[in-house]
């Protein structure tokens, strides 16, 4: 009877070191995890950048999780967000601050725990990362500058909605806009700005407020999405579709406005490639490769007369 309890108890001992051993063998072989934490996910630009990211990590062999606030004005969640994916321990970051200076005590403790960090679509105020990967947001401000004094012929009266403070994307379009209507366009007159903020309904909001103050408007300028939108709902409301508006971001919405013609131009990001690019550049360092220090994800002026040209087509697709 000892003998053969004896032996149970070397089953059992036996079953349980070789389920210890399979768990280890399982731990060993989990993917690496790379976190993706946009500005927001209440438009389809961040689910482009989701889509590229998921591309990567497939590619690369990388579980990717992909969580963000609501609104993208939630500093605060951000923030939060970062600080549960370092407790996590993930093995990466691909971060598009909400900000470009609330964000910087988060980006440098990820450097103290020399977890890779990765940043997207937006700049920050510290050098403490990998990569940034990001449209030219300065130049795309350019590129809209451009198209609306083509369109105006060098002259008119415009206003600017601009989206938030501290949002370092959305700024620089912004500076790059009217710093280039100043130099080239002489011509043409800034007389209004406002601040949209982060919601369709406060950029619809702002921009009927600018409509009523200024009756006499040739142009409108908006940088990111939800300003966009919002504008173009102000001006189809108002029945104002008179003034000549270049947006910012391919939401369908205001693709399909530009192929009707109630807005004249989009300057166009490819939301795609920076999660993709995001995530290979994590890949690559946690491999031992260096990664690129800037890259430059590419724009595009989108308007009624190459709304259908093979290329823009193919940007439009990956959105």
């Amino acid at each position: 009877m000892k003998r053969r309890h004896a032996w149970i108890l070397l089953l059992l001992i036996g079953v349980h070191l070789c389920l210890m051993v399979a768990g280890c063998k399982d731990r060993g072989q989990a993917k690496p995890r790379i976190a993706v934490i946009p500005k927001g996910t209440a438009f389809t630009f961040w689910q482009s950048v989701y889509a590229g990211a998921k591309a990567a990590g497939e590619e690369f062999g990388f579980q990717i999780y992909f969580n963000g606030p609501e609104r993208e004005t939630d500093r605060e969640r951000q923030i939060q967000i970062v600080e549960d994916f370092a407790v996590q321990k993930v093995d990466g970051i691909v971060l598009a601050p909400l900000d470009r200076k609330a964000l910087v005590p988060s980006v440098l403790k990820l450097a103290q725990l020399k977890i890779p960090c990765v940043i997207i679509d937006s700049d920050i105020e510290t050098d403490r990362y990998i990569t940034f990967a990001a449209t030219d947001n300065y130049q795309g401000g350019v590129l809209a500058a451009r198209r609306m004094g083509e369109i105006l012929k060098g002259r008119g009266r415009i206003v600017v909605l601009k989206y938030a403070q501290g949002s370092g994307s959305t700024t620089d379009r912004e500076n790059g806009f009217i710093e280039t209507i100043q130099k080239e366009f002489p011509g043409i007159q800034i007389v209004d700005t406002k601040y949209a903020l982060d919601t369709v309904e406060t950029a619809l909001q702002a921009t009927e407020d600018l409509l009523t103050k200024n009756r006499d408007l040739q142009g409108l300028f908006a940088p990111n999405i939800s300003s966009s939108v919002g504008a173009l709902r102000a001006l189809l409301s108002q029945k104002r579709t008179e003034v000549k508006m270049v947006g910012f971001d391919a939401e369908k919405a205001l693709v399909e406005a530009v192929g009707a013609g109630q807005i004249d131009a989009l300057v166009v990001q490819n939301p795609y490639r920076m999660g993709y690019e995001g995530v290979k550049a994590v890949a690559d360092t946690l491999k031992g490769k260096v990664a690129p220090r800037r890259i430059d994800t590419g724009v595009k002026v989108i308007t009624q007369a190459n709304i259908n040209d093979p290329e823009v087509k193919a940007l439009l697709k990956s959105q």
